[in-house]
């Protein structure tokens, strides 16, 4: 019987696996209580991947050999691999009960628990095998990727810098390591980090990719666009990389491959690839169906669906409901911008605010108007998704308010951990975030008709007037700009867009061009933040039939005296399919009318929103031939233009949009209601908020 076993052994280590089951089953059959064939086919099931046959193997091969350690560690991957990891996790402490210096349970442990987000258990895994192996470099890597879901940077850099020190050419530290560099916004070096992985390992897709990202976040649009393509060259199925190719060209408006693009990305999503990730699809594909597809993928791949039992616990003891706002931007930011004036203007007798915040502490104006505005800031930056989770928990939070969505700097994950009974999804994400998780969605009738309500994972909370808040004190400089101030010329007409570049389409461009050919007396005013994209719009023009310097950009500056030049511009044109959102608002509160074309998604329809909220509904175009018409005739028409204005400075102060004490109570009425049905066990439902 020895020998037979040496030989199903051996055959068995060399892969001829139907052989070395026909010695085990034979052995089996002269001795049925052979553990160790049992065992043996038990792990050539896995190899199979025949988890449930593994399972029963491998647990039979236990009733008869209680005391093998291996045995509990490879039953541990087959339950694994089947998806029962809390029953994993336990095949895995037998294990390592059994045989303290057996470190293979503790790293597979650790592996499941990181899955399960269950870090700070994970790391004590680690810290055990490295008690007893300092050396081993792997597991070096894998604490230090722990520390960093745990937010604790520094830490998992310097665990990374020790499996360096340790294994000069290990390309994957240097990798990890400058994925740790940039969370902390460190790019420079992130990106020094990357290209000693990539000269380690020259098909290193991975960090070819994680580099690009770091470029992109430098504002490096052009060589990150040239990563992404290198990344795509060596692995065409890398996960996302359209999607970030796409987007890093449509930041510097290079649309030699748009249209393949966009059919590229469309045509994966239907068959639910990881093509992009959500928020470049907002600005590509004008479609509810394939932008809720791209979350539903997005959320499925980072298993972010979360729990959907909601926590229980009594509303505050004065009656008062806890409302907690989630963001990195309570400082100097477009979501601020618009939000603080609600902050303040919430009614402290019905509502207590809290803060969450995991943005940069800056102590500008803007940051200490918010801090001022809640009963508590709570910066939570070095905090994981799970302690914010339960911190809010502890604090009562009645209503948790994301303001990021799938934004930059987002924290989803924060939410997948139910921080509050319900969870409400606001402002900062034009679009369904396509979890379980997100209860509610804010928005209004313009935004998201009743037919278009299946793309949405929420239910919808509508607003009477426009979802968007808005500061009714924002300050607009006293100073008065000259057109030879901002490189304008006199005497001709500014029409004016100061949308972020990717928004501008090859489409939205070319109807431009079109309205700058039929009024020669005038001019296109840009934002001028990207020298890349401006050089290739000039560019763009020319090739139209259009003077380039008809296109001229403008240097960024505070918002106030941004406010304040935008009085020189006659008429704002919007984009599509992503719209003006707050920078339509500042053009309206300077006093500039907007031009929009309504498209069929959230983010193609904010524009429209806004305009009926200021009760100017007539700046609402169907289609770019009426867009074309209609911004050519208020060019030949100063007389209409100038009624335009006139009503547009009247609606300013007596129109919804930015009437900040209307709005904070048409939205305390909507958590009031979502708060009451929650009391009474009343499942999310959508519902209108009345005006």
């Amino acid at each position: 019987m020895v020998n037979l076993f040496e030989s199903a052994i051996a055959l068995h280590s060399k892969g001829r696996l139907e052989e070395a089951k026909e010695k085990y089953r034979e052995l089996l059959t002269m001795s049925p209580r052979h553990a160790d064939s049992l065992h043996a086919l038990g792990i050539i099931a896995i190899q199979e991947k025949n988890f449930e046959v593994a399972v029963d193997l491998i647990r039979k091969s236990l009733e008869i050999d209680s005391l093998n350690a291996a045995a509990y560690c490879n039953l541990g991957d087959a339950l694994r691999a089947r998806g029962s990891s809390e029953e994993a996790l336990a095949s895995y402490e037998r294990a390592r009960n059994l045989a303290a210096d057996f470190l293979e349970p503790h790293l597979k442990r650790a592996a499941v628990l990181r899955g399960l987000g269950r870090f700070e258990e994970a790391l004590k895994s680690y810290h055990h095998v490295l008690a007893i192996n300092p050396a081993d470099v792997a597991t070096l890597v894998n604490r230090g990727i722990t520390l960093k879901s745990l937010r604790r940077f520094d830490e998992a850099i310097a665990s990374y810098d020790q499996a360096i020190k340790l294994k000069p050419n290990f390309a994957e530290a240097f990798y990890n390591r400058g994925n740790a560099l940039g969370e902390l916004e460190r790019f420079n070096e992130a990106v020094a980090s990357y290209d000693l992985a990539i000269a380690i390992k020259a098909d290193y897709s991975q960090a070819i990719y994680a580099r690009a990202t770091a470029l992109e976040a430098l504002n490096d649009y052009e060589q990150a666009a040239l990563g992404y393509e290198r990344a795509l060259a060596l692995n065409r199925d890398h996960e996302f990389v359209v999607g970030a190719l796409a987007y890093s060209k449509q930041q510097i408006c290079d649309w030699r491959r748009y249209d393949e693009f966009k059919e590229t990305i469309a045509a994966r999503l239907l068959n639910r690839q990881r093509v992009s990730l959500p928020w470049p699809v907002l600005s590509l594909l004008d479609s509810p169906r394939l932008q809720r597809l791209t979350a539903d993928i997005w959320v499925e791949r980072e298993r972010l669906q979360g729990d959907t039992a909601s926590p229980q616990y009594q509303s505050s003891p004065k009656g008062k409901i806890r409302l907690g706002y989630y963001s990195s931007d309570f400082h100097d930011h477009a979501t601020s911008q618009l939000m603080v004036g609600l902050f303040e203007a919430h009614n402290r007798d019905a509502f207590e605010l809290y803060a969450f915040s995991y943005g940069p502490i800056t102590d500008d104006h803007l940051q200490r108007r918010v801090i001022e505005a809640f009963d508590r800031f709570i910066d939570v930056r070095a905090k994981d998704d799970a302690v914010v989770a339960a911190l809010s928990r502890d604090l009562g939070i009645d209503i948790a308010i994301d303001l990021k969505g799938f934004t930059k700097y987002a924290r989803p994950g924060i939410f997948a951990h139910r921080c509050a009974p319900v969870q409400v999804s606001y402002l900062g994400y034009p679009g369904s975030v396509g979890a379980r998780y997100m209860d509610y969605l804010i928005a209004d009738e313009t935004l998201i008709p009743a037919k278009q309500q299946m793309h949405y994972s929420e239910k919808i909370v509508y607003l009477p007037n426009s979802y968007q808040v808005n500061d009714n004190k924002r300050v607009i400089a006293d100073k008065v700009f000259s057109r030879g101030e901002c490189n304008l010329p006199e005497g001709v007409f500014v029409y004016c867009c100061f949308n972020s570049a990717y928004k501008i389409t090859p489409s939205t461009f070319a109807s431009w061009m079109a309205i700058l050919k039929s009024t020669g007396d005038s001019v296109l005013w840009l934002l001028g933040a990207n020298q890349k994209a401006a050089e290739n719009l000039r560019e763009e023009a020319e090739q139209r039939g259009v003077d380039p310097k008809r296109l001229i950009f403008a240097p960024f500056m505070p918002l106030a005296e941004h406010l304040s030049r935008l009085r020189l511009a006659d008429l704002f044109l919007d984009t599509l399919p992503c719209n003006a959102h707050t920078t339509a608002s500042d053009a309206l509160w300077a006093g500039v009318p907007v031009l929009t074309q309504v498209g069929e998604s959230f983010a193609a329809r904010v524009a429209a929103s806004l305009l009926k909220a200021i009760e100017l509904p007539e700046l609402i175009t169907e289609t770019p031939e009426q867009y074309v018409h209609q911004a050519v005739d208020y060019a030949r028409d100063r007389e209409k233009l100038g009624k335009l204005r006139k009503k547009l400075a009247e609606k300013r102060l007596t129109a919804p949009l930015f009437d900040t004490a209307l709005f904070c109570r048409h939205l305390e009425a909507a958590f009031k209601m979502i708060s009451q049905r929650q009391q009474a066990g009343m499942p999310p439902d959508h519902f209108q908020v009345e005006p």
